[in-house]
């Protein structure tokens, strides 16, 4: 296996700490001090750390975030940390050029690090959409692919409890976006039109605030106060956003944003692919969450299964958004995912396996019989074994060339073992994505099954 994912995950490292150190250093770089306050949450009491200052207005005190070890070491090496800006930019361009990672458009990253630089992240707003999923490439060491990769388009999520706990806040969001593009105007919100929930520019570029609807249904914009806009409430946002996670998006020295973990965003665009208005959207959800499937799926399995047995819990409708996005995938990204969460594709509802009535083929070089079939993903590569026809149908006395041409002559021993493979396909647990293959050993519970 070639080292260049790890390389790129250790360089992405390197950069995500460095980021943070300085973001945090610019952040509270006046004359003052931290404090601590132990606020009741939904996991009980738990610290909260602030920078306190003394201004000609009085004592004011901005939001540091909750405690956890790596929070407590950087407030107490506060004053050694250096602005390191240009070694930043170094490891952005390494990342870039070296290892093919993806960038935003100059524009999008400009307007990232704008509400970064205001705050609105460390204030634990969460970076979603398209410009989070860039962020997962150099995050996971691996190439995603390009056609789902760019955006004119920035959504920025945050809970509205939070919102209003942290007791901090940013500028109004219209005046940052104003400083660097002068073009920007609030979206009128269809229910009220002196209000908003996002905002464009000249050139159509949209900024947009949402926060999770967990209540009674409502189209009306709630006030997050901590971001100084009001935003868009949408249904299953709690789940996406829920345990955000740092990234650098690599714009620049990098820019420290929040997102959400990886397998939550992929888990989430099965979700949502069900609900989108136009099918160019839905397609690229499904896209996007079948590329992190396929890398989750081998190296953060665990995570990958503790995330969808969350959603599968949530109700009938979520489960029948997982199982109607899943029939719409490929069948390797599908079959993997599958495979994590030690699910039979007969648990899936409209996922049949159908035969193409032409005869076997056989493949000399593994030494099975092939039977084209697919299902509503596509195409299913279908086999017996060489082995499993001698061991269990009596063709052991023949020559080779006589058994491949009396088996394919045999229409009858071929609907029995299609038929097998069927079971095999709805009742077992996913061996090879894409793929179902009957050994030797399969054969005599599944011809019993087969039969019946």
């Amino acid at each position: 296996m070639s080292d260049t994912p790890l390389i790129a995950q250790t360089t992405y490292a390197e950069l995500l700490e460095r980021c943070a150190l300085g973001a945090f250093r610019t952040a509270f770089s006046g004359n003052g001090n931290f404090v601590v306050k132990t606020k009741k949450g939904r996991q009980g009491l738990r610290r909260y750390w602030y920078f306190q200052e003394q201004t000609g207005e009085g004592r004011k005190q901005r939001y540091v975030g909750p405690e956890t070890p790596e929070l407590l070491e950087r407030i107490n090496n506060h004053r050694a940390i250096r602005d390191d800006e240009y070694g930043q930019r170094k490891l952005v361009s390494a990342l870039v050029r070296t290892f093919g990672m993806p960038q935003p458009m100059d524009e999008i990253g400009r307007i990232i690090a704008a509400l970064a630089d205001a705050g609105a992240f460390r204030l634990r707003a969460v970076l979603i959409g398209t410009c989070a999923y860039q962020v997962y490439a150099p995050m996971l060491g691996v190439r995603l692919p390009s056609s789902v990769l760019m955006t004119e388009d920035i959504d920025i999520a945050q809970f509205q409890n939070v919102s209003v706990a942290v007791e901090d806040a940013v500028p109004p969001v219209l005046d940052t976006l104003r400083l660097l593009d002068s073009t920007f105007v609030p979206v009128p919100h269809s229910t009220d039109s002196r209000r908003s929930t996002r905002y464009r520019n000249a050139r159509g570029v949209r900024v947009e605030f949402l926060t999770p609807n967990e209540g009674a249904e409502t189209d009306e914009p709630q006030l997050l106060p901590a971001q100084s806009t009001e935003a868009q409430p949408l249904r299953h946002l709690d789940f996406l956003i829920h345990d955000c996670v740092p990234a650098v998006v690599l714009h620049g020295p990098g820019v420290l944003v929040q997102v959400p973990a990886p397998e939550r965003y992929a888990v989430h665009k099965l979700i949502v692919a069900r609900r989108r208005q136009g099918i160019e959207k839905a397609r690229k959800d499904l896209m996007q969450a079948q590329a992190l499937i396929s890398v989750l799926a081998g190296i953060r399995p665990h995570e990958l299964r503790a995330v969808w047995d969350e959603a599968f819990r949530r109700g009938k409708k979520w489960r029948r958004y997982l199982f109607e996005s899943l029939v719409g995938m490929n069948p390797e990204p599908r079959d993997l995912l599958l495979k994590t969460v030690q699910m039979p594709r007969g648990k899936v509802p409209g996922l049949t396996l159908s035969f193409d009535r032409t005869a076997p083929r056989y493949d000399f070089d593994r030494d099975i019989f092939v039977f084209p079939a697919s299902d509503a993903g596509g195409p299913i590569k279908c086999a017996i074994t060489l082995e499993a026809l001698e061991d269990h149908f009596d063709v052991a006395a023949m020559s080779p060339k006589e058994r491949i041409r009396r088996f394919r002559e045999n229409r009858k021993l071929q609907a029995l073992i299609e038929r097998m493979v069927e079971v095999k396909y709805l009742t077992r647990t996913v061996e090879t994505p894409g793929e179902v293959l009957i050994k030797s050993s399969d054969v005599e519970a599944l011809r019993a099954e087969a039969v019946v």
